[in-house]
């Protein structure tokens, strides 16, 4: 059987050290020694006649009575080879041999033995050897690198081979320079993500290592692992894979009845396919079950794709696709398809169900440096309405408590020029989790032409009320659909499906007035195209209004006028004084007014009618209607409208003295970031020509910590007995001068002690992403998800501080988030708190391992908790523990893990959880 986990393995070939080039290094550097030994006893040999070629004919000369043969007039034959055949022998070293010893280097003759001693070290092209002792026996072919006992007993300077980036340190070495063959004693060798603890290995060649009784773990304490599984015997291919017999698990040499007869290891430093082992286990109403076993598939470097399946006994089962895909510099994405066929208890009972449940999710994102004119996106969460709520496979608190599920994917491209270009195709899902109700745009069109100065200087700025003219040119077409979950995906959906285009051409300008105030005026031309208009008549037989749909093009047209006055006012209110240096030394006062008027014509020429006859056949009543009635860019307006609105913008800041005794300028602080107040008066209008006052501000306290936003809204109008709005000021019919009907008010608070977890951090924004992902909160004050196919959360190592780890954490980093809501509602004089509630969030370490968290909250309106889950989790070094609890709600489970934090061990694990009662 195999252990094998969809992720990268990285392994470090530590082995492959001792490579057969070794004996040419320490054969050469022992003949090198020996050789300049024996050459002192030897003498210094005489230099030998030079022999010069010449072409003269041999001669005899006379001296004395000696005849003599001189060598300068000897005639020497060349020979007719001029190349040697043979090819030369390679050269016994390819690169510079460098040692070093702190101690001495000596060579014994009588033992033909060379000794480096104490630091000693060996380099050659890129392998290293360090070692106390190196000692190469030139008579036994041999070389043994061991350490050094120092005066305290302890074993220091282990050797350490190194050869690319494979490193291997054990006790000591012995290698045999003519077999090629090598023991290595209590050695530590890096395989993967895991270590390798073997007494006695043999190095049969460079590729391939037997053990026995070896240990594999992934602890970090080598000198006294948590955990290992026992190799009895085992065999390794550097790179490639580990071969073992019998093994089993180890916890702290205690050992566990979980083992194979047989195992095979993996190793890459690449993606590998693999099997992905099943969670065994029991659910509460579906029997047994096999969960998340399947198959990973390492496509390339850039894809992957997992395939899961889940089975239970009572018949249910579940499919999962998973993809992620990466291309740097260009894009990113992961693509999920999940299809749940869940089956409740058994054919022929009252209460047996049977329900299909799916979801898709589809993220994709485009690098920005990819192409800077054009960008595609998506972002897709589209599948059955109750898939949340009914996933027997996931707990996702934010997803299970919100109501809608959106999608959105879109292309878009600018082309540069003058004016630029814009066009974009946007494909939009949104699904009311409740009503099952799926709206859709497929697609999306939208186009259009940049501002356009037309009587604008070719040079200069623009400046005055005709040289600030601008007009655009925008369009806007949709394919818009309507349909249910159970319609979805099938051709019924596009029956109704609505289409239309909108033109529309603003032409605008501003200029400035007696230099303070700003104006802007503005008018609009809208043209909407549809291809599917109404006709309506009153049927006298069934006394109903009958509305028959007509395809064919049509359009209408409209325009209106708009314009607006502001300005800003600056106060300031100083309270600084002689002889005084109060704390708080100025508060400024930002005030935006602004006026605006607005025109929109009537357009009753696109109004039809039709006569409703009564039973004795008269007409009792005209109906007005439009044919325009199902466009989905609404239809022209019939009734003449002139309205002039009016708003106040405000902002408070306060300058005060910084506690900072060096500090030059006093500290700036928002008291107000905005209070705003807004209304309207409709000059057209024959009652009620005010509109509410509607009033909104915010503000931050606590360095930015506390954040508060209220509203309100006020109505000038009073209501009579019945409680309707009529016309008459409320301050005529002995009322105040405005009539509070709704307010609100929110604060969220976020804050933690100053001693934050990174760590912990990190894997909270991988929950809080996959929320958003599934259409959740961009927080955890619902809870964390949990995916159980993805259990497995691979943790940071980093180095830590020594006193961190003691068991009492004294600093106890912490962090805690607060949100409260408040709503009021008075509009029918009800006076009532329609909404109270406060929601909470926060984590405590409590030691370097222990973490416990919670999100909850509290309905005060109703005196009863809201949706709650508690969060424990323990790290057990290689291990990792956690348990979560949903103890209320229809929600209500629980969740046990343990498991190793390896991704190449994780399929050794134990999970129980209880499965909440679905309601189908």
């Amino acid at each position: 059987m195999a252990f094998q986990k969809p992720s990268h393995t990285f392994t470090k070939i530590h082995l492959k050290a001792l490579h057969t080039n070794n004996f040419k290094i320490l054969f050469a550097l022992s003949f090198t020694m020996f050789i300049n030994m024996l050459s002192y006893a030897q003498d210094i040999p005489k230099k030998k006649a030079s022999f010069e070629r010449t072409e003269k004919d041999v001669a005899l000369k006379e001296t004395d009575s000696l005849t003599v043969l001189e060598l300068n007039d000897v005639e020497i034959e060349q020979d007719s080879t001029i190349t040697d055949s043979v090819k030369p022998k390679k050269e016994l070293l390819e690169h510079k041999v460098v040692y070093h010893a702190d101690d001495y280097t000596r060579f014994s003759q009588k033992d033909h033995k060379l000794y480096l001693y104490n630091n000693a070290s060996i380099d050659y092209g890129d392998m290293n050897i360090k070692a106390g002792i190196i000692i190469i026996d030139h008579v036994n072919n041999t070389v043994y690198a061991k350490g050094i006992v120092d005066s305290t007993g302890a074993y220091t300077q282990k050797p350490v081979f190194k050869q690319s980036n494979s490193e291997v340190e054990p006790d000591s070495i012995l290698f045999n320079t003519k077999s090629k063959k090598a023991l290595i004693y209590n050695s530590k060798t890096a395989q993967g993500e895991g270590t390798v603890i073997a007494n006695i290995t043999k190095k049969e060649n460079d590729s391939v290592y037997f053990l026995k009784n070896a240990k594999y773990t992934t602890s970090e304490n080598l000198d006294d692992p948590e955990y290992y599984i026992k190799l009895r015997k085992a065999k390794i291919v550097p790179g490639k894979k580990i071969v073992t017999g019998l093994a089993n698990l180890f916890i702290y040499d205690v050992p566990t009845p979980l083992g194979l007869p047989f195992g095979f290891f993996p190793q890459s430093e690449k993606h590998t396919s693999g099997v992905i082992f099943p969670t065994f286990g029991e659910n509460n109403t579906r029997g047994f079950f096999l969960q998340n076993g399947g198959y990973y598939f390492a496509i390339s470097d850039y894809i992957d794709l997992a395939v899961m399946g889940d089975y239970y006994t009572n018949g249910s089962y579940g499919l999962r696709v998973e993809n992620t895909y990466n291309r740097r510099y260009k894009y990113r994405g992961n693509f999920a398809l999940r299809y749940e066929n869940l089956i409740n208890s058994e054919r022929g009972f009252s209460d047996y169900s049977k329900n299909v449940i799916y979801n898709i999710r589809w993220s994709h994102s485009q690098d920005s440096k990819a192409s800077p004119s054009s960008r595609f996106s998506a972002s897709v969460n589209l599948g059955s309405s109750r898939y949340y709520r009914n996933s027997i496979n996931q707990v996702n608190a934010g997803s299970f408590l919100n109501n809608t599920l959106s999608s959105s994917v879109s292309y878009s491209k600018s082309f540069a020029g003058e004016p630029e270009v814009n066009f974009s195709l946007t494909a939009t899902h949104s699904q009311n989790t409740n009503t099952q109700v799926i709206n859709m745009t497929l697609p999306t069109l939208q186009a259009s032409v940049g501002r356009i100065y037309p009587l604008a200087p070719k040079e200069g700025t623009k400046k005055g009320l005709i040289q600030n003219i601008n007009l655009q040119y925008n369009i806007r077409g949709e394919n818009r659909i309507t349909t249910t979950d159970s319609l979805f995906f099938k051709k019924e959906m596009f029956n109704d499906a609505k289409i239309g285009f909108q033109h529309s051409i603003p032409l605008s300008t501003n200029f400035k007035l007696f230099k303070y105030f700003s104006v802007s005026a503005s008018t609009s031309y809208n043209e909407v195209w549809t291809f599917k208009t109404v006709e309506k008549h009153f049927d006298e037989i069934n006394r109903e209004v009958i509305t028959d749909t007509i395809n064919g093009f049509d359009a209408f047209r409209t325009y209106n006028f708009s314009t607006s006055l502001g300005t800003t006012i600056y106060g300031m209110f100083n309270f600084e004084k002689k002889g005084k240096d109060p704390k708080i030394q100025k508060i400024r006062h930002v005030m935006r007014p602004s006026i605006s008027y607005n025109i929109n014509p009537a357009f009753d020429k696109y109004y039809d009618s039709y006569e409703v006859i009564s039973a004795d056949g008269l007409t009792t009543s005209d109906v007005e209607y439009t044919r325009f009635e199902q466009s989905i860019f609404g239809t022209p307006g019939k009734t003449f409208s002139s309205s002039m609105g009016i708003s106040l913008a405000n902002n408070f800041e306060a300058k005060v003295k910084d506690k900072d005794s060096t500090a030059t300028e006093p500290k700036n602080i928002k008291l107000l970031n905005n209070l705003n107040f807004s209304t309207s008066y409709n000059f057209a209008g024959d009652s009620l020509q005010w509109s509410p006052v509607r009033m909104s501000g915010g503000t931050q306290f606590f360095d930015n910590k506390l954040s508060v936003n209220f509203g309100a809204t006020l109505d000038p109008y009073a209501l009579d007995n019945n409680n309707r709005k009529i016309d008459k000021f409320n301050i005529d019919n002995g009322g105040s001068l405005f009539r509070l009907t709704s307010a609100n008010a929110t604060a969220s608070w976020s804050f933690s002690s100053k001693s934050g977890d990174k760590k912990n951090d990190e894997k909270k924004q991988q929950g809080i992403d996959e929320n958003l992902r599934s259409g959740g909160r961009d927080d955890d004050l619902f809870g964390m998800p949990q995916d159980f196919a993805n259990e497995q959360i691979q943790d940071k190592k980093g180095e830590e501080d020594e006193a961190t780890k003691s068991f009492y954490n004294f600093k106890i980093p912490w962090n805690l988030r607060l949100a409260y809501a408040v709503n009021y509602s008075n509009s029918a004089r009800q006076n009532e708190i329609s909404s109270h509630s406060l929601m909470f969030s926060g984590d405590i370490k409590l030691t370097e391992n222990w973490n416990i968290g919670a999100s909850s909250g509290y309905d005060l309106k109703n005196a009863g908790f809201t949706y709650t889950q508690l969060r424990f989790e323990r790290d057990l070094m290689s291990w990792r523990m956690n348990f979560s609890w949903i103890p209320f709600s229809t929600n209500a489970s629980w969740n046990f893990f343990i498991g190793i934090k390896s991704s190449l061990l994780s399929d050794l694990k134990y999970e129980k959880r209880r499965q909440p009662d679905r309601r189908l």
